[in-house]
């Protein structure tokens, strides 16, 4: 009894705690919404009071500094001090003086800071004073503050009465719904938890649960009759049937040869796998493996070797595919399917077809026989190829069979565009593994312009890629390629190098410019970056104010807190920070507040349309205005005409770089550029 005593008082606590927070918890909410929105009515009604006051004494406001009498403007503005929450009051000429002015102290309130939070001290309104027969024309301001004070401590008087009333009301409640529960639910169900208790495990029959009185016919007494039934039931036959379910259930799921799932069981994994793909909102890759020339194998080399090549295969997928992203199963005699989940895109499922490959063209020893094959895949993706589960295994085993008429040991992708994107992309991977070794990059300059001077203060580096059959590719189609297999490291520190020798040879020559490179993301993520800039620098005996890094506004969102500590260290060393592309990424003023930056560039996607597009415009001129709030330079990128450059000087935009000035020139053509320039210059200057 004593044992029952404690564990009745144990759950009626928690019952009551529970109850009791959530009553408290509903009564503050209710409570909070109710103060709130009463919060929101006084701000209301404080500006309406605002609105109707401006609105009595704007004729005589108008009057007065229309003919420029103080005695009655200040006649208006002492009658606006019979109302106690007027705080000061003016009535201005257009140029700012008073003509009439008075003011009071605020309110003194001892929870004055809260009230402050919420609606502010006080409240700033301004009107213009115009005559009706001629509302264009404006003769002063009439500006009223009102202090929040006095409606402020009313409406918090009403506040923690609100709150008192819900807080207790919810109290209340929630204490008359805990007897309820209590005595319906709770204490009956203690007693079946004391008869559970007794319930012998080996012989579950022999001590059934006691029903509590009044609940013969409730859902309580149902639960309990049918529980007292499945007791019975189980008995010694339990532990025989889960063993016999387990056999069975194994012989049928799981490929006895091999040890993978079967196709019926891979079928609910791989549904499994797309519901998560689907919530993650990720890429599925499904590639069917199909041993090539296995009949064969098996014809001359036996069952047993065949048996042994389909247990190999599988423990080399098994363990070359590691990790808790891969499912695997055997379809038939020479087919096995491999599901990749979270890939972001078709080339990751290439890469691991790559790898099947690989493993499975090593040659297998068999009772010294050595034997070499390979496999033909097909892969399918979801969403893209298919939604459904059956409908992607069918596109891979449609894909892999297809594969096959055509040759051995490589794979192919359902779609066949998708297998053409990804075989290009892996060329140009491979091609771009030997294009620096190669030399078939080359630097080009694009100058920038001061435009307040017109004269030429820097240069932007930009790389080129001079394929040997493909011609000049655009770097936007290698430096993504070059940022996803790691390859822009060491051809960003060739373009830093070849870039700072470019600026030590015109500084030689008498041409001091600065020098503006790229610094991808990946570059950024470097644990030597800041080291190996300065070291090229050092190098090159190239001041670090020569040197400006642009990153873009998306290169620093992943680790915020060591892009910012490395770009201070470098912006210490006197090297400037620019942000690139600026306006189509996060646009965030808290980064810039904390990255050391000294120039904005505008993108050249709002110079384009730049007095033609309202909206382009709009933002050009927003970023130029943040830029001078915020002490920075900012850089016009694309400019193409005359317009936009008298535009974009007359806003107040320091520098410019585009076509309308020049193309990005190779270093001997650039240097011929910026003479005849600035030549061009002096004459017009002289001209005129």
């Amino acid at each position: 009894m004593q044992n029952s005593f404690e564990l009745e008082h144990r759950l009626g606590y928690r019952v009551l705690r529970w109850v009791l927070a959530v009553a408290l918890a509903s009564g503050i909410l209710v409570s909070s919404v109710q103060v709130i929105l009463d919060a929101g009515r006084v701000s209301e009604a404080l500006d309406a009071q605002a609105r109707q006051t401006m609105s009595l004494v704007r004729d005589a406001s108008t009057q007065a500094v229309f003919s420029i009498d103080s005695d009655l403007a200040q006649q208006v503005v002492d009658g606006l001090f019979a109302q106690e929450s007027i705080h000061r009051a003016r009535i201005t000429h257009p140029d700012g003086e008073p003509l009439g002015a008075r003011d009071r102290p605020l309110r003194t309130m001892s929870l004055r800071p809260i009230t402050d939070a919420m609606f502010g001290d006080v409240r700033h309104y301004r009107t213009e004073l115009t005559r009706e027969s001629d509302p264009d024309s404006v003769y002063g301001f009439l500006e009223i503050q009102y202090d929040t004070g006095p409606m402020a401590d009313t409406w918090l008087e009403r506040a923690i009465v609100t709150f008192a009333s819900g807080i207790a009301t919810a109290v209340i409640l929630g204490m008359a719904l805990f007897v309820v529960f209590h005595l319906l639910l709770t204490r009956p169900l203690l007693r079946i938890v004391h008869s559970v208790k007794q319930v012998d495990p080996d012989r579950p029959d022999d001590n059934l649960i006691e029903l509590p009185e009044g609940h013969k016919d409730d859902e309580l007494g149902l639960w309990v009759n049918a529980t007292n039934n499945l007791l019975v039931a189980i008995g010694d036959s339990q532990t025989r049937h889960r063993e016999a379910e387990d056999r069975v259930n194994r012989l049928s799921r799981y490929d006895q040869l091999t040890g993978l799932p079967s196709r019926d069981t891979f079928m609910e994994l791989l549904q499994a796998d797309i519901e998560e793909a689907q919530r993650d909102n990720t890429v599925l890759s499904l590639t069917c493996c199909g041993i090539d020339d296995f009949k064969s194998i098996n014809e001359q080399c036996g069952f047993r070797t065949g048996d042994l090549i389909l247990q190999t295969v599988a423990d080399r997928l098994t363990k070359t595919l590691t990790g808790g992203r891969f499912t695997f199963a055997r379809l038939g005699s020479d087919q096995f399917v491999v599901v990749e989940k979270g890939l972001r895109d078709g080339f990751q499922a290439a890469d691991t077809g790559d790898r099947i490959l690989g493993c499975i063209s090593n040659p297998m020893v068999f009772d010294d026989q050595t034997i070499s094959m390979t496999v033909t895949l097909g892969i399918a993706l979801f969403p893209g190829d298919a939604k459904k589960a059956d409908r992607l295994l069918q596109s891979a085993e449609q894909t892999m069979a297809l594969a096959k008429e055509n040759g051995h040991n490589y794979f192919q992708f359902f779609v066949a565009s998708v297998d053409q994107e990804i075989r290009e992309r892996k060329q140009l991977e491979k091609d771009l593994s030997v294009a620096l070794a190669q030399n078939q990059f080359h630097l080009v300059y694009q100058p920038q312009v001061n435009l307040a001077t017109h004269r030429i203060i820097g240069a932007e580096a930009l790389i080129r890629w001079e394929h040997p059959e493909r011609g000049l590719i655009p770097p936007d189609h290698f430096i993504p390629v070059a940022e996803m297999n790691g390859r822009i490291v060491e051809i960003g520190q060739w373009v830093l190098d070849q870039a700072c020798a470019q600026a030590s040879l015109w500084a030689s020559n008498g041409m001091p410019l600065r020098i503006a490179i790229n610094l991808s993301a990946v570059q950024l993520r470097q644990e030597s970056i800041v080291d190996d800039i300065l070291d090229t620098l050092r190098r090159h005996n190239i001041p670090a104010g020569r040197l400006e890094l642009e990153v873009t506004e998306t290169s620093f969102m992943t680790n915020l807190e060591e892009a910012v500590d490395k770009l201070k260290r470098l912006h210490s060393a006197g090297i400037s920070i620019a942000v690139d592309d600026f306006g189509t990424g996060y646009s965030s003023l808290t980064y810039l507040k904390r990255m050391p930056v000294q120039h904005l560039k505008i993108d050249k996607q709002f110079i384009r349309d730049l007095l033609v597009n309202e909206e382009d415009t709009r933002i050009a001129n927003t970023i130029i205005d943040l830029g001078k709030s915020l002490n920075l330079t900012v850089v016009a990128e694309g400019v193409e005409t005359a317009e936009q450059e008298y535009y974009l000087a007359q806003r107040g935009c320091q520098l410019a770089q585009g076509y309308f000035f020049s193309k990005p020139l190779k270093p001997s053509e650039f240097e011929r550029f910026v003479e005849s320039f600035h030549r061009s210059i002096a004459e017009k200057t002289l001209g005129h």
